[in-house]
């Protein structure tokens, strides 16, 4: 370090930072501090002669916003990309939020007009710049609502809705490879029998693995024997089945009854309601899968 900046030093003890002070006003980890410094050139800190790092304002500055970005559901790389431009060059949030709107769009366009490698190159995208459960949550769910709604009105056509249906399972189910591994609570989950709409289920395991869970997936149109069968070798932490019709689940209540006696049992989806979960025994949860994810979490 120069004489110059010891002199700075000394004259403005309070305008640098050791790692400790810099976590302590952040809210961020010194071991991720370091991460970000090391793989992202977030900080710039200034050595003493001892080693020490000391930290400035701007580095303080940079951090927050990298922390925003984050928070904000960006993917690490984008969010220090943001943090070290100037803020005043640029609306961070509404050029993101525009970028994330056009490329929805493009992948919906993609996806109805059977472009299998143009969506695919537009998910690649998304994943690439926000986090998985942001893209989950902002736009793969948010788009098969809609794609079910026009649907229902004959605004697209069942090779169009099959088409995008079939292409994102595909790519989501890519995304829960070895999502068994690991040392956190295990969760079976299944569809109801009779129910084959998987997707809002596997987004909710996805979301479930970023909180630190490990998953046991069996699928669509599962029988409650099979679950059964599975939860006694596996001993899951929960057991969750979702359901999109209440009549898969009264179907099969005596059933259901019996394994959320012996093992717990977790019923999600608009097919079921606090008083059906109540009469079998089972915890309900609400909202949407991300948020369903946070509940159980």
């Amino acid at each position: 370090m120069s004489a110059q900046t010891m002199y700075s030093l000394a004259m403005q003890p309070s305008a640098f930072l050791r790692i400790g002070e810099l976590s302590r006003r952040t809210g961020v980890s010194p071991e991720l501090l370091r991460a970000w410094e090391r793989r992202y050139s977030l900080l710039r800190p200034e050595r003493t002669e001892g080693g020490f790092r000391l930290y400035s304002a701007e580095d303080e500055a940079r951090v927050r916003r990298m922390k925003h970005h984050v928070e904000g559901g960006l993917s690490a790389a984008e969010a220090a990309r943001l943090a070290t431009e100037d803020p005043a060059q640029m609306d961070a949030g509404s050029e993101e939020g525009g970028r994330l709107e056009r490329l929805t769009g493009e992948l919906g366009r993609c996806l109805e007009s059977f472009d299998e490698s143009g969506a695919s190159r537009v998910l690649d995208r998304m994943f690439d710049t926000w986090t998985t459960v942001s893209v989950l949550r902002d736009v793969v769910l948010p788009y098969l609502h809609d794609l079910g709604e026009r649907w229902e009105e004959g605004r697209v056509s069942v090779g169009q809705e099959h088409f995008a249906s079939n292409f994102l399972r595909a790519r989501l189910l890519s995304l829960g490879r070895g999502w068994d591994s690991g040392s956190g609570p295990l969760a079976l989950l299944a569809c109801a029998p009779g129910d084959r709409h998987e997707l809002g289920l596997i987004s909710f395991g996805i979301a479930l693995r970023e909180r630190g869970w490990r998953i046991a997936y069996l699928g669509a149109d599962t029988p409650v024997e099979s679950l059964q069968a599975a939860a006694d070798e596996l001993r899951p932490r929960a057991v969750v089945i979702s359901a999109v019709y209440r009549d898969a689940i009264d179907a099969n209540r005596e059933a259901l009854a019996g394994l959320a006696s012996a093992h717990g049992l977790v019923l999600a989806g608009r097919g079921v309601d606090a008083d059906l979960a109540s009469k079998i025994g089972a915890t309900l949860l609400e909202g949407d899968p991300i948020t369903a994810a946070a509940t159980l979490a």
